[in-house]
């Protein structure tokens, strides 16, 4: 199991970047996809057509999100955690992701370089 942790510069403020994380429809409309998403604790999650799925496990409106993605049986569960902070440029968003497995960690940590935050800020810049 690995951990990754690693701050990204998003060219909007963070209660924008918050509902973009947490609202379906906007969800959508940076990745392409439908997704299913609330930010109800307990609740479940899919996004990009179920390849990341899990649990949303704890919100603090555009300041934090926490969620546990499923990686099939496996001891510890894998935790994101999704932290905002005011930035002069935007938002910079902190991620802390535990606990992934070894065989997938190259493809998660590319996934969120390349994929998901690298959308999410095209998505804003786009915006300008």
């Amino acid at each position: 199991m690995k951990d990754y942790k690693k701050y990204y510069i998003i060219p909007a403020e963070p209660a924008l970047v918050y509902a973009a994380l947490t609202n379906p429809l906007t969800i959508q409309a940076w990745t392409g996809e439908e997704a299913e998403m609330s930010v109800e604790p307990g609740s479940e999650f899919s996004l990009w057509e179920g390849s990341i799925v899990g649990k949303n496990l704890e919100f603090e409106e555009g300041k934090k999100i926490v969620q546990q993605w499923y990686f099939g049986e496996q001891a510890e569960p894998s935790i994101v955690t999704i932290k905002l902070h005011p930035h002069k440029l935007g938002t910079s968003a902190e991620l802390r992701h535990s606990n992934i497995p070894d065989e997938a960690y190259e493809d998660i940590t590319e996934g969120w370089d390349h994929a998901y935050f690298a959308a999410l800020i095209d998505f804003y810049e786009g915006e300008e």
